[in-house]
């Protein structure tokens, strides 16, 4: 079974949501361990390793096969900080083949269309990532 894995970069975190492809229209929320996982010190190579390694770890144990990032801002208001990039370079070099980036505004557009909501089993601070992963899911 297909696992999808949606992302938001935020801060020095990434955060996570799992969805499990239950047939070709569908997918479930999967239950995970971990919401959350922190680039501690981004300056620190040991604290990069251990993030490339925990990441590999988290994608490995949930059997995920496609990585969906929400895309950042490079520059204005909204732009992402630097520890966002370097996640996000960790991410897309990790062991998961199919690693896409999602912009904003196909979230968005996507949510429109389809009227999706976000489960209420999801913590608020997953609803992006949860968008995320479905929107990816489509392409």
């Amino acid at each position: 079974m297909r696992k999808i894995c949606g992302i938001e970069l935020k801060g020095h975190e990434a955060i996570l949501t799992v969805l499990e492809k239950q047939n070709d229209y569908s997918f479930a929320v999967k239950a995970i361990d971990k919401k959350k996982i922190a680039l501690k010190d981004s300056e620190n190579r040991e604290c990069v390793k251990e993030f490339k390694k925990e990441i590999n770890d988290f994608f490995d144990t949930n059997d995920v096969s496609k990585v969906c990032i929400k895309k950042r801002s490079k520059k204005g208001d909204f732009a992402g900080g630097a520890d966002t990039f370097k996640m996000e370079a960790i991410i897309q070099d990790s062991d998961v083949e199919d690693v896409i980036l999602i912009s904003p505004q196909a979230i968005s557009s996507y949510q429109k269309k389809n009227d999706a909501d976000v489960p209420s089993e999801l913590n608020k601070y997953q609803h992006n990532a949860y968008l995320t992963a479905l929107t990816g899911a489509k392409k």
